[in-house]
């Protein structure tokens, strides 16, 4: 199967091509392919097979800041190889002439992406992606250039070649290869010495209607953030509960950049050793199974999937089966937060976001807590309004565009554990007897029930209720139940809840340690001590769903 990319594409908000970029052979040209992408419906899949082309392509896509980026193939290829490289298109435009990515700047810019696009790949075969390698491979005008080639005088660039032509140029400047680590520019200087490292997990969580895990999954990245002169060697060492077993249990699917030892890492699970590139980059990336155990299935209570908080829906409440309840189980319980906090203090290791030294690596200057809770409930097209929303803490709202029920709890109201509600009463389509009530000027309330006719009158000369309607009345609950078994198509049948909390992680992974291999570095100075901190952060992004 070969790797050839044959063309790229970009098009603006408005669907104009702002710039073509062809490798190799004759790939279809814009006007031709945006129609064939359009003719999806959307949401569009980011892999198209158009067979009825000459020749057939498969076309790829990627949209990012309303622009649309289009590649093509007339031969099999790995859809993830040029996903991936589209990605990398919109990383590195984004370094090199600024985010956000607009269509303006890259039609300004076009010398820049033009040698961009030329440098990372070479007739259709991918060389370069590495910000730090095509600095020194591409010419980026400064202010200077810019206002001397506008009034028509030369910039920096030299206007002929050094006496003895060519030969002379390339033998003064022998490195032509670029730089020895591709990841890395050379001469590398900074002032402050620093070194960061921001563990985020994002949470997804799908629970059945008893409240059982049908899945649970936390997919992890570790961003780097390098501020070091020189070229340094660093080794970053992670640790789970249950030791090497127990974090080889842990991180499923391990992804790295080019720049970790992989044989370090088969040897010893849990240390990366590396050369980092300059500034911040995404070092790592991996998968963790929150799942129990088929024996804690047997016995399941939420408290066995370690999460802070769980929801549960009930519904076809009230007389008539209109209202639903949303019940949110604060826990305010953080697996391992504790014991990280009171671990012994490790020398020149502290956490993000202290001034200048060091409390304990990965602890937060104040205990975990919730933060930004937010529960979205789906409503059905067919329900006409959501009324009497009546949450125990926190604000509720809902908004007939999306027909989703929003309740949001700030961080003081998440803070204490315990159970907090949220009640509502839903309005279903009108009927046709109500429709004509609303053409002749008249509204009944369907939810106060059927007229009766044996009603006694507004002026009733005794006040004593009557016999009947102290009685339950069976033909009034055998109508009931119809109503409930008709409204139970307007009740929700999921629920979400978006979260965050800074200083935890769901998996249990944390920072052991940060060494800097004086002995392997070269160019850091002597009695050089870089600034060490870690940053933890767990989300949940409509991640913790459960059916209902």
């Amino acid at each position: 199967m070969s790797s050839a990319v044959e063309a790229v594409y970009i098009f603006n908000q408005n669907n104009d091509c702002i710039l073509e970029h062809v490798y190799r052979s004759r790939p279809p040209t814009a006007r031709t392919l945006l129609p064939h992408y359009q003719r999806y419906p959307r949401p569009r899949p980011s892999v198209i097979n158009l067979p009825d082309l000459n020749p057939p392509t498969i076309l790829f896509s990627l949209i990012h800041s309303n622009l649309l980026f289009l590649s093509t193939a007339s031969n099999d290829i790995e859809p993830l190889f040029v996903l991936e490289f589209l990605h990398r298109i919109v990383e590195i435009f984004e370094e090199f002439i600024g985010a956000p990515l607009l269509a303006n700047k890259i039609e300004s810019s076009y010398d820049v992406v033009a040698q961009l696009l030329g440098e990372m790949c070479d007739a259709g075969n991918v060389c370069n992606t590495e910000p730090n390698a095509l600095r020194g491979d591409v010419d980026i005008p400064g202010w200077m250039n810019k206002l001397l080639g506008g009034v028509g005088l030369p910039g920096n660039a030299p206007s002929s070649l050094p006496a003895g032509g060519l030969k002379q140029q390339l033998q003064l400047n022998p490195s032509t290869s670029g730089p020895a680590i591709p990841w890395r520019r050379a001469n590398v200087r900074h002032t402050s010495n620093e070194l960061y490292v921001d563990i985020l997990e994002t949470l997804h969580v799908t629970l059945a209607p008893s409240g059982r895990p049908l899945a649970a999954i936390a997919n992890g990245s570790i961003a780097f953030t390098s501020k070091i002169s020189g070229v340094p060697d660093v080794l970053l060492t992670l640790s789970a509960s249950g030791g090497k077993l127990g974090l080889e249990k842990a991180i499923d699917l391990p992804v790295f950049h080019p720049c970790v030892r992989l044989a370090r890492w088969k040897e010893r699970p849990g240390e990366l050793s590396f050369v980092p590139p300059d500034g911040k980059f995404m070092l790592a990336g991996y998968e963790v199974d929150l799942m129990p155990s088929v024996h804690d299935l047997k016995s399941w209570s939420n408290a066995k999937l370690q999460l802070p908080l769980s929801i549960e829906v009930a519904k076809s409440l009230g007389p008539i089966g209109t209202e639903f309840e949303v019940r949110l189980t604060i826990h305010n319980t953080f697996p391992g937060a504790a014991s990280s906090s009171l671990a012994p203090p490790r020398p020149g290791l502290s956490s993000r976001g202290s001034g200048t030294s060091a409390p304990v690596f990965g602890a937060s200057s104040s205990s975990p807590m919730l933060q930004d809770v937010v529960v979205y409930i789906p409503i059905p097209d067919i329900v006409r309004s959501v009324i009497d929303l009546r949450p125990s803490r926190g604000e509720a709202y809902f908004t007939a565009l999306e027909n989703v029920v929003e309740w949001r709890l700030s961080s003081k109201a998440a803070a204490s554990p315990g159970v907090v509600t949220l009640r509502c009463t839903v309005v279903g389509p009108l009927t046709e007897d109500e429709s004509d009530d609303l053409i002749n000027g008249f509204h009944s309330d369907a939810g106060a029930g059927d007229y009766d006719e044996n009603q006694d009158a507004y002026q009733s000369k005794s006040s004593e209720p009557s016999k009947a309607s102290t009685t339950s009345d069976p033909q009034q609950e055998s109508r009931n139940e119809r109503k409930v078994t008709q409204n139970a198509a307007l009740m929700p049948s999921s629920a979400s809840v978006n979260f965050k909390v800074k200083g935890w992680l769901a998996s249990g992974i944390k920072v052991d340690g940060l060494v800097i291999d004086t002995r392997r570095s070269r160019g850091l100075g002597e009695g050089v001590k870089p600034y060490k901190g870690v940053k933890y952060l767990t989300v949940s992004r409509n991640g913790i769903e459960t059916r209902c």
